[in-house]
């Protein structure tokens, strides 16, 4: 009896000192990053990346965490990127000091934030994906940065040939002049580059009318009624704040200019926001089409319906369902690593190749030399009765695009 108690109390011991390695080896939780605006002027949309990657955050670990960790859940670490680019720049500096346990992040909205936050993460070894759309995010030579959207100069030269065709369509003859309304940030820029240097010319459109501004606009006045004098069969406006795509829309209906009068085409998703319904009327947003890498689209409408009973938002932004495909494609990073290592999900990420895209517009789960989306597609939303909506891709679509009526 003696020596099987020694025995016994001897394997007990042995088994006491290898369960700490083992769980080290499997932690219970493993932290991402979400480094977005949470104050100043972008906080809104920061806000709905924040529900998007909560709510894929509370899927997965409902689901079972990471399984080759032994179900680990992932834990979502939320950090400022404020409203500048220095701000930005200094909180992905604390991020990586003060977290050093981050396996990856997701970030940092507008395109000049990313390049700045990127900056920093690169030298981190810390893999973040972005939906930021700037061509220059990816064309740096980094090895740790991954663009879930399609680049700026991507969407412009997929979203051109659409639009020309649905106004020719529309209207019994083809566009010919066009104008270009931009704001100055790292998107919108990228955006308006593609089209002067080359693209509007293959579509056979003339610009006639080029302004940038920096945001926020004190007065879009001067602008709108530079607009009116040259009369462009196409207006192009590329805000990336709520309050300029306010501005200028009620100039432009002031000045006779609004409503379908000179079709306008945005970019991006300020002019798409739900804060836009506060202050403007549905009927100067009625027929406004953007660009966008991704919206809540056929196929999301569970997600949708979530989102709106959760967090009491009336529709699903790229903000939204890019954060929430984001927090997916980290999950399955650290499936094929097996261990929750920056490094090997980086690896892992580069060598990842998951398949059709669920969260974003076409193209693949998977990533090019460069960091890009293998094959990502692009959105065209447009609004109509007080939402806007998926038009485009057609596979993708809730809804059929119209010309607004001159």
């Amino acid at each position: 009896m003696s020596k099987i108690t020694r025995r016994t109390l001897l394997a007990g011991a042995s088994i006491g000192l290898v369960a700490p390695r083992a769980w080290a080896q499997a932690p219970s939780e493993v932290k991402v990053g979400l480094l977005v605006p949470v104050s100043g002027l972008y906080a809104r949309p920061g806000l709905v990346m924040r529900h998007g990657a909560e709510m894929a955050v509370d899927h997965i670990n409902a689901q079972g965490g990471v399984k080759s960790l032994g179900g680990a859940k992932l834990k979502l670490v939320v950090l400022d990127s404020g409203d500048t680019t220095e701000k930005a720049k200094n909180a992905a500096q604390r991020m990586v000091a003060q977290e050093p346990d981050l396996v990856a992040a997701s970030g940092a909205y507008l395109s000049s934030f990313t390049l700045a936050v990127t900056e920093v993460t690169e030298r981190a070894n810390l893999p973040v994906l972005t939906l930021s759309y700037s061509d220059l995010i990816t064309d740096r030579g980094f090895k740790y940065v991954f663009q879930t959207s399609a680049t700026a100069g991507s969407q412009a030269k997929q979203a051109l040939p659409q639009i020309v065709k649905l106004a020719e369509a529309a209207s019994g003859k083809k566009p010919k002049t066009v104008a270009i309304v931009t704001d100055n940030t790292g998107a919108s820029v990228a955006s308006a580059k593609s089209m002067r240097e080359g693209l509007l010319a293959e579509n056979g459109l003339q610009l006639i009318v080029d302004e940038t501004f920096t945001p926020p606009l004190a007065d879009a006045t001067s602008l709108v009624q530079k607009v009116r004098a040259a009369r462009p069969d196409l207006l192009f406006f590329l805000p990336t704040v709520i309050s300029d795509a306010k501005l200028l829309l009620e100039k432009m209906n002031e000045f006779g200019l609004g409503q379908g009068k000179i079709p306008t085409i945005s970019f991006g998703i300020a002019i798409a926001e739900p804060d836009m319904l506060q202050t403007v009327s549905p009927d100067l947003l009625q027929g406004v089409l953007t660009c966008v890498a991704s919206w809540g689209a056929k196929g999301h409408e569970a997600l949708i319906a979530e989102l709106k009973s959760r967090y009491k938002e009336p529709w699903m932004t790229q903000n939204a369902i890019s954060t929430y495909g984001d927090m997916w494609i980290i999950k399955d990073a650290l499936e094929k690593a097996g261990k929750a290592d920056r490094i090997a999900v980086a690896d892992a990420l580069r060598s990842m190749d998951g398949g059709p895209s669920k969260y974003y517009p076409l193209g693949e789960i998977k990533f090019d030399e460069k960091g890009r989306r293998v094959g990502a597609g692009m959105t065209i939303v447009q609004w109509q009765s007080g939402v806007p909506v998926t038009v485009f891709p057609p596979q993708l679509a809730l809804a059929q695009p119209f010309w607004p009526k001159n």
